[in-house]
């Protein structure tokens, strides 16, 4: 069983003093390849310096997080053209709109995203995408793009069902994370996941954030990390009514082709 791994957040300082176990652990729990996500100044350079240092095995993405995006400078945008010319770096994000946190100004997210679906636009590339609480800008800022922008996926998809047909209506693919794992929050997504094409469908670990909530044991450390990508495929087999190996052979072939990745 081949996993792909769409978005680890493997530059985080939490990976620093193991990063090649955890690299050891993922590839022993069956995953053949891991996106590391780039989603600041600081950290896309990080993630694509990984994926330099792993080819065929990691690749990366460069972008700005709505989180971040008051950090959005011409100088920024520049970075992260330049970023974007690395056949290593497969996407372009993660960007997008979060109004939950409002860690940035809505207006300096709008901007930010605006710029990043540009760079989009020029490249071809495909977006991989964050909304959270920000769904109709979302949507309007995207069709203000339309026909003028390459694949796109909405990652770490924790929405509402007429959100999730709303990405579907746009040919979009969805991200699926241990959120589904979450009783307290995420149990709708155990309907709304039978619903997603599986040419559509991908799973990620979002490391090391979201840490299944239903692992046992887990963790004392509390830390996710790519090799529970098995436990988030199981998962989701089962509330798709799929053979896990049915849903893993989908979901890295869905993969695969999204980010035109080589043969692991």
């Amino acid at each position: 069983m081949q996993l792909i791994d769409i978005g680890a957040n493997l530059s985080h300082d939490s990976f620093d003093h193991d990063r090649d176990a955890v690299l050891a652990r993922a590839r022993e729990a069956g995953v053949a390849q891991l996106v590391v996500t780039g989603a600041s100044r600081e950290h896309s350079p990080k993630a694509l310096a990984l994926a330099q240092s792993h080819p065929g095995f990691l690749f990366a993405t460069a972008g700005v997080h709505p989180h971040h995006a008051a950090e959005y400078t011409d100088e920024a945008d520049a970075e992260m053209r330049a970023l974007q010319a690395h056949p290593e770096v497969v996407a372009v994000g993660e960007c997008g709109l979060d109004y939950f946190r409002d860690f940035s100004p809505r207006p300096a997210q709008r901007k930010a995203f605006e710029r990043q679906l540009q760079i989009g636009a020029d490249t071809g590339k495909p977006l991989f995408l964050h909304q959270r609480d920000a769904h109709a800008d979302f949507i309007a800022m995207m069709k203000n793009f339309d026909g003028r922008l390459g694949p796109a996926v909405v990652h770490c998809f924790t929405g509402t069902r007429e959100e999730l047909f709303d990405y579907l209506d746009q040919d979009w693919h969805i991200g699926i994370t241990g959120w589904l794992c979450d009783e307290r929050r995420g149990l709708h997504l155990r309907e709304l996941v039978k619903h997603i094409p599986a040419e559509r469908l991908m799973i990620e670990t979002d490391a090391p954030y979201l840490l299944p909530r239903t692992v046992k044991p887990q963790p004392s450390h509390r830390r996710n990390e790519p090799m529970f990508l098995a436990h988030i495929v199981e998962e989701l087999a089962r509330d798709r009514g799929e053979d896990v190996a049915a849903t893993a052979a989908a979901t890295t072939a869905a993969a695969r082709a999204f980010f035109r990745l080589p043969a692991a």
